[in-house]
């Protein structure tokens, strides 16, 4: 049956490839961009820089010259199947690279599924791309990384449910491109990881039919930094541990379960498996959308579940796990938020407020059992770091939410994040004013406290500042665009920074 089922799916592709074989010259669009930021400060501001995909640079001065071609795989919606494709190069001053590959990829779209294939820069879900302060999960701060990457991009009515109940997602596996990074980066003073692989996962439902005021969407999502060559920094000397590459760990990646090759007689996880809980509540009238959304992030059991049931305790002089005893965590460590877009009111389109609490981590004790104290504590969460991948960064870039200070700013070279347990408010603003100018501001106040292993002496306070605005220019020249962006950091965090952005850009 199966292999009927095989030859009969590979006869209609093959019979609709020759039947309407997509111009993969049709609808492809061309970019330039040229843009440039000079600052005053350590860094740039963080709102020059940040969910942008990890392209800017967060040097106080820097400047690059960017230029794409792309093919959507939706240009042609009456087709059965599409082929999309992306190129888009880069060649940088005072980056982490002079030239670097930021987007390279083809699409293979059959019916409503999705085929990515390369390097390509993926969108936030549930949360306003433009003036969110970036999802705990998958965000967009970090440059992206190649992957084969199965989706069902846009959500799919599910048969039987009379279109009440919707669903979409994705599954990947990928490898990190930032090896001479890390190495360059510590410099032989501390320790990173080569040849990192990923494999991240999401599932989205929606309750709620298509056009009906109230909609309700509910997801997972879930991530797995696996297989490295660590190399451990000690005593001025490199330890070098290979993690597991083979079938078994990519399987663990994808279910969980294994163990990494230093646990122990305690046995964790395969790889730094990590990931949210999300939720988002709709309205949608005639005159503005509404939304209120959550998103909860985890590092292990004790915050994914709320519920710690992997006790250990010595029997007959071995540890051994247990399951008869439970532990119930308090739910404290989330983000909330709230969005509007005015639907006809040009000068404020769009509004968001965040509030984002990252300081339990499940508390401030991690024991397993022992025969001496017999209950098993899974606090001390560490979010973002790990002690054999590379914590949830690439390119020094945090993957998540950029408020989780990134390693990029560390003078140490270290590649770890020094403040993942701080509480922050975000919002954001941006309008269309007339027909050719478009803005946006986004603004946060944070309080960081370090980390549990490494303290704040005193909470360190920040406020971050950006407003930008684009205005185009197609009555001169089709196509062209001029932006100009200003921020601003004052605290103990980032730091007194102050700059400007000049960006031009010309798309066909």
């Amino acid at each position: 049956m199966r292999k009927v089922l095989l030859t009969w799916l590979s006869a209609i592709i093959t019979l609709s490839a020759f039947a309407q074989s997509p111009d993969l010259g049709k609808g492809v669009s061309y970019s330039v961009e040229l843009s440039g930021t000079v600052s005053g400060g350590d860094h740039a501001p963080l709102w020059l820089t940040a969910n942008r995909y990890g392209l800017p640079s967060v040097e106080s001065n820097s400047g690059y010259v960017r230029g794409g071609v792309f093919r959507s795989a939706s240009n042609d919606s009456t087709r059965h199947w599409d082929i999309g494709y992306g190129a888009d190069l880069v060649v940088a001053a005072h980056h982490t690279s002079t030239f670097f590959v930021q987007q390279l990829y083809a699409d293979i779209r059959w019916l409503r599924g999705t085929l990515t294939i390369g390097q390509k820069q993926q969108p936030m879900q549930l949360k306003n791309n433009e003036l969110s302060s970036g999802s705990q999960t998958f965000g967009i701060n970090a440059r992206p990384y190649p992957e084969v990457r199965l989706a069902l991009p846009a959500y799919w009515a599910i048969p039987g449910t009379k279109g009440f109940l919707s669903f979409k997602g994705h599954i990947a596996f990928g490898r990190f491109t930032d090896d001479n990074f890390q190495k360059d980066f510590t410099q032989g003073r501390s320790s990173y990881d080569q040849n990192v692989l990923m494999h991240t996962k999401a599932g989205y439902l929606k309750f709620g039919k298509e056009g009906k005021a109230f909609s309700v969407e509910a997801g997972l999502e879930m991530a797995s930094q696996f297989g490295s060559t660590h190399y451990e920094y000690k005593g001025g000397e490199y330890t070098k541990t290979q993690n597991g590459r083979n079938l078994s760990a990519f399987w663990h990646a994808f279910k969980g379960g294994g163990s990494d090759s230093m646990d122990g007689a305690v046995q964790n996880n395969e790889g730094n498996m990590l990931g949210s809980w999300v939720l988002r509540l709709n309205y949608d009238t005639p005159a503005a959308a509404y939304g209120l959304y959550a998103d909860h992030f985890f590092e292990d059991h004790s915050a994914m579940f709320h519920l710690d049931y992997d006790g250990y305790a010595y029997e007959d002089g071995t540890m051994k796990k247990k399951r008869n005893r439970y532990l119930m965590y308090p739910l404290k460590d989330i983000m909330l938020g709230a969005d509007v877009h005015f639907k006809h009111f040009r000068w404020v389109s769009d509004m968001v407020v965040e509030y984002v609490y990252t300081k339990y981590q499940s508390g401030p004790v991690y024991t397993d059992r022992t025969p001496q104290v017999t209950d098993h504590i899974g606090g001390v969460d560490n979010y973002y770091n790990n002690g054999l991948e590379p914590g949830w960064q690439h390119w020094g870039q945090a993957l998540g939410n950029p408020l989780y200070l990134s390693p990029i700013y560390n003078d140490d070279g270290r590649l770890i994040f020094r403040d993942n347990r701080f509480v922050a408010w975000h919002i954001g603003l941006a309008g269309q004013p007339t027909a050719n100018l478009h803005y946006r501001l986004r603004a946060t106040w944070q309080e960081g406290l370090g980390t549990y292993d490494k303290p704040y002496f005193n909470p360190r306070h920040n406020v971050s500042l950006g407003i930008e605005a684009r205005y185009d220019l197609h009555q001169y020249v089709r196509g062209l665009s001029a932006g100009a962006a200003f921020g601003f950091d004052r605290g103990a965090l980032m730091g007194n920074n102050t700059g400007g952005t000049l960006t031009l850009r010309f798309e066909r």
